[in-house]
């Protein structure tokens, strides 16, 4: 078995050298040609440090002074149960939990790193929150009343949150300490509005419209939706994130069972990549090559227990699988993000009430019991300068 590992891994690492440099951009053709011209970014943004890595800021270890002292903790919110519980990764024990806003979906890291966001939506009430985390103490703060916030992104300038009210099929964006309103952007075209990801000049974003089957491409300049984009006959897309380079998005979709791949700029599909049962969510590893897919086991919400759930590899440089690591005796792998170093995948089970840890080598699991219908977690601190919102996503 450790033979043939070492082989897949010698393959796989020739294969990755053989395409860069057919690109004309390995390490050794890199350092000696021309660097690419910097990217243009909106006003306010920080600038992209190496535009063929937007993740360049993220490597392991990498991590901003805003986080100095920060509690090395996984926060894990339970929509059914209405609250947060709280894993200290080193023992693996759950150390607190408590009680949020009803039906708590996403814990969102702020733009500034120094607050994190539980987006409490209440779904089908009126009674919508934001219930913000001290990372320091890992304790929650008092709630602020939000209309419907299912999820939460920032603008690449960390002026607005915004605040992704799904069932309004609306963007609303606020102050980002306050969140006192500024202003909102209509998708009416984006039943099931979701998760988001930004162009890598911060332009414009791609939001995924689940119950449309859908994208909706907002023009963050002009306030606007530009354009929408049908995914195929079946598709409820999921999480989506952009490639390394920011020319590709990568689209998980919950009844394709796999990744679409579109052009954001032209807003046109590309490719698609098949995974696992229930493809969605998304999560670059730490060194860039890879994108993790969780595979939740199922195209149905809510699901029973024990599904066919499955974590994929996608190697970035050839956007093939290159691994998929099952879970043991079964289960609904969701949402969750990468350790702060890289070696560990931690999602929700969502339909099985655990936490997994993933080793991102072997595929090994380990499962921690929390509270009901696991959701969107995030692992704090994480490398990077600056928080885009939903789970963690750091540039």
């Amino acid at each position: 078995m450790l033979k043939g590992m070492r082989r897949h891994a010698i393959v796989r690492t020739l294969g990755r050298a053989l395409i860069l440099g057919l690109c004309g951009w390995t390490a050794g053709a890199a350092a000696g040609s021309s660097p690419l011209p910097a990217i243009k970014t909106v006003p306010g943004m920080p600038p992209v440090v190496d535009p063929r890595n937007l993740y360049s800021e993220t490597a392991a270890g990498n991590f901003s002074p805003a986080v100095t002292g920060a509690l090395p903790r996984i926060y894990v919110p339970d929509v059914s149960s209405n609250d947060v519980y709280v894993i200290n990764p080193a023992t693996l024990k759950v150390v607190d939990h408590y009680k949020v806003g009803i039906n708590p979906q996403h814990i969102v890291p702020s733009w500034d790193l120094k607050t994190l966001w539980v987006t409490n939506n209440a779904q089908g009430r009126s009674d919508g929150s934001l219930t913000p985390i001290n990372p320091w103490t890992g304790k929650p703060g008092h709630a602020i009343p939000v209309d419907d916030p299912y999820n939460m992104y920032f603008t690449p300038d960390g002026r607005s949150a915004i605040v992704v009210a799904e069932a309004r099929r609306r963007l609303d964006f606020r102050n980002p300490h306050t969140m006192a309103l500024q202003y909102s952007i209509p998708t009416p075209g984006c039943d099931g509005i979701d998760h988001g990801d930004f162009s890598i000049d911060g332009r414009y974003a791609i939001f995924t419209c689940e119950f449309a089957g859908s994208l909706a491409k907002v023009d963050l300049v002009h306030r606007k939706v530009v354009g929408y984009l049908k995914l195929a006959g079946h598709s409820r897309p999921q999480d989506i994130r952009v490639s390394p380079d920011g020319k590709v998005f990568y689209v998980a979709d919950l009844d394709a069972n796999g990744v679409f791949l579109v052009n954001g700029n032209t807003f046109r599909k590309i490719g698609f990549i098949p995974t696992g049962i229930g493809a969605h969510g998304l999560y670059p590893s730490r060194n860039s090559r890879d994108l993790y897919v969780s595979n939740r086991g199922s195209n149905y919400i809510p699901a029973p227990a024990h599904g066919k759930g499955s974590v994929s590899v996608i190697d970035f440089a050839t956007r093939k699988v290159v691994a998929n690591w099952p879970i043991p005796g079964g289960g609904s792998p969701d949402m969750g993000n990468v350790s702060a170093d890289g070696r560990y995948l931690w999602l929700s089970g969502r339909f099985d009430n655990v936490v997994y840890r993933i080793n991102t080598t072997t595929g090994r699991v380990k499962s921690i019991p929390v509270g009901w219908e696991p959701h969107g977690l995030t692992v704090w601190p994480q490398p990077g300068r600056y928080s885009l919102g939903h789970t963690g996503n750091l540039r």
